[in-house]
C-alpha cells in the first residue's frame, strides 16, 4: 500500500492462489478521504473484457449476493473494534452495506442515511468503478477517527467460474472477512 501526496492510497489485489484468472492483467484500488467522513474508493480492472462476465447497468439500490458476480468490496472496521461493515459495489450501480458484530456473526443490512454514490466505466481492456461512502450516514460509524481496511473484489468469468482478489489473503480457501485482510489503517482528520 502506497500514500500519495494528495493523500490517496493505491493497492494492488492478487487472486487467491485457488482461483487465478488468466485474463485479468490487474486489479488495482486507490482509496481516498474527501472531508473527514467520505471514502471514495476506485477499483481499476485491465482484463480481457471479452472473457470476463460483468453484471448490466440497472437501477442504483440496495440488493444483496452481489458477490455471486463480478463485484468490488471494501471492508472497514473502527480501530480495535471486534465488528466491521462489508461494503459490496457491483458494476450494475447496485450495492449492499453489511454490519457484522464481530468476525462472520452477527451480520444486518446496516442503517444507512444515504446510498453509496457509484460509477462505472466499461472500455474493451477494461472498467473503473468508483463509489462514494459517507460515514457518518452509518449509524454506528458516526464519529471514528481509525479505520482498518480490507479491499476486495469477486471477478466473474464467461463460464461462471469466480476468482477471488484481495489486498491480502489468509491461509486456506478464500476469506474476505478474515481479520489478516484488513492490512490497511487509515487515520480520519
Amino acid at each position: 500500500m502506497t500514500r500519495s501526496s494528495n493523500d490517496m492510497r493505491s493497492a494492488v489485489l492478487t487472486a487467491h492462489p485457488s482461483t487465478p484468472n488468466g485474463d485479468v492483467r490487474s486489479l488495482e484500488v486507490r482509496l481516498r478521504v474527501e472531508e473527514p467522513d467520505i471514502l471514495v474508493f476506485r477499483y481499476s480492472l485491465v482484463a480481457d473484457m471479452s472473457r470476463v462476465r460483468v453484471p448490466q447497468s440497472g437501477g442504483s439500490g440496495r440488493a444483496d449476493a452481489l458477490w455471486k458476480h463480478t463485484c468490488f468490496e471494501a471492508f472497514v472496521a473502527a480501530g480495535d473494534a471486534p465488528g466491521y461493515h462489508e461494503f459490496n459495489f457491483s458494476p450494475s450501480l447496485g450495492w449492499a452495506i453489511y454490519r457484522f458484530s464481530a468476525y462472520r456473526e452477527g451480520m444486518s443490512s446496516a442503517e444507512i442515511g444515504r446510498a453509496p454514490e457509484i460509477s462505472v466505466r466499461r472500455s474493451d481492456d477494461g472498467l473503473v468503478l468508483e463509489s462514494a461512502v459517507r460515514l457518518r450516514d452509518l449509524v454506528d460509524l458516526p464519529d471514528v477517527r481509525q479505520l482498518r481496511i480490507a479491499l476486495a473484489a469477486v471477478i466473474e468469468d464467461n463460464d461462471g467460474r469466480l476468482s477471488y482478489w484481495g489486498l491480502r489473503h489468509p491461509p486456506g480457501k478464500p476469506d474476505f472477512h478474515h481479520p489478516n485482510g484488513f492490512a490497511l489503517e487509515l487515520a480520519l482528520s
